[in-house]
């Protein structure tokens, strides 16, 4: 088996991750990533990894989080690809807010996410609807 997933498999992940959240499936979108994944949303975050990306999973769904992709799915020359898109969520206790990002997610060679780094800066957060 090669060690790098076709970009039609890794840009079916991507879109898979996009469907699993907006289905509110915590635990579908968190069986896209390998075991020993790391997550680092946004860039200069602690980041996560094992049982810390489920339960965010758990929270990203609790917030209502909703996913809507601004560009089609980018694929690399290796194994990498990027998922542009702006998520809407409504954090416990706030109004509804937007991001806009760009994840730039590495894949394994059975096409599972093993890292996801998110590009958004605070200029990049705002009211939902803006």
């Amino acid at each position: 088996m090669s060690s790098v997933p076709t970009q039609a498999a890794m840009k079916a992940t991507l879109q898979a991750y996009v469907d699993q959240i907006n289905a509110g499936d915590a635990a579908g979108v968190t069986a896209l990533f390998a075991p020993d994944a790391i997550i680092e949303d946004p860039i200069g975050s602690e980041p996560r990894t094992g049982k810390a990306i489920a339960q965010w999973f758990a929270d990203t769904v609790a917030y209502q989080t909703r996913i809507t992709p601004v560009a089609p799915h980018r694929g690399s020359h290796g194994n990498e690809a990027l998922l542009v898109f702006d998520v809407e969520f409504t954090p416990p206790g706030g109004k509804r807010l937007r991001i806009r990002s760009a994840d730039a997610c590495r894949f394994d060679a059975t096409g599972r996410i093993t890292s996801l780094r998110a590009f958004w800066g605070p200029e990049d957060i705002g009211p939902a609807g803006d």
